[in-house]
């Protein structure tokens, strides 16, 4: 861990300051900057994440989803740049990347395609093992991906190179989450950012969707539920009304 990582975290689109990947950072040591950031006008949310970033001068910026485009349109200089899911191509005029950054996102991601990470690391002639396939959907909540996020953060700005280290640690995160999968799991409420566990009920099959209220906060959540064939079981939530 690099103590005290200054990072600026920029949120997504109808999204607001707080969420589950800024405080999962803070709870990991780092010192996080999370403005509001405008979500009808574009340029108004670029301008303030400019002040912040000018303002604070952080060891790297985060952005997720729209998020991500605010954060390709700074003017971060050489600041490691962290984005999980972009949609570049839906907001701003910047369309290429610069080398010191990763792209963390889903091949499952249902509002941003995987394949367009794929084509924003083609067009900036950057190597395509800065983009790491991580998660189960859009918002990157399930603990692999918030652990890929800060890995990354680390390791960009430690100016260490990404590589395939992490991979094998995210498969023995999962082996060991899946030691106990036969009987519960847990997933993280997208408005407290408690950790909930639920029993599993295999006979109902392999892909599971259901909604339930965070015993915490008592804020809807659709669960999530994906039985592997070798019986393993892998759970993530969103909110009943996506905001982010």
């Amino acid at each position: 861990m690099i103590s005290g990582m200054k990072i600026l975290f920029l949120h997504g689109w109808r999204s607001v300051p707080g969420g589950v990947k800024p405080t999962y950072l803070v709870e990991h040591g780092c010192s996080v900057m999370n403005p509001k950031l405008d979500d009808e006008d574009f340029e108004a949310a670029v301008q303030t994440a400019q002040r912040e970033f000018d303002l604070n001068r952080p060891d790297c910026v985060v952005g997720s989803s729209r998020g991500g485009a605010v954060a390709m349109n700074l003017d971060s200089r050489d600041t490691p740049l962290v984005l999980l899911c972009p949609a570049w191509k839906n907001w701003g005029t910047v369309k290429r990347l610069k080398p010191n950054s990763a792209i963390l996102h889903s091949r499952q991601d249902e509002v941003i395609p995987f394949e367009d990470s794929e084509d924003l690391l083609v067009r900036s002639k950057l190597p395509l093992e800065l983009l790491i396939e991580v998660g189960y959907e859009h918002r990157l909540a399930d603990e692999s991906s918030l652990a890929a996020m800060l890995w990354s953060c680390q390791q960009l700005v430690s100016k260490s190179s990404l590589s395939d280290d992490f991979l094998e640690v995210q498969t023995k995160q999962w082996n060991h989450h899946g030691e106990n999968m036969q009987g519960e799991s847990s997933y993280i409420c997208d408005a407290c950012g408690e950790e909930i566990v639920i029993p599993l009920d295999l006979t109902e099959g392999s892909s599971q969707k259901y909604v339930e209220d965070c015993p915490v906060c008592c804020r809807a959540n659709i669960i999530h539920v994906s039985i592997e064939e070798d019986g393993d079981a892998q759970v993530w939530a969103e909110p009943e009304q996506d905001h982010d």
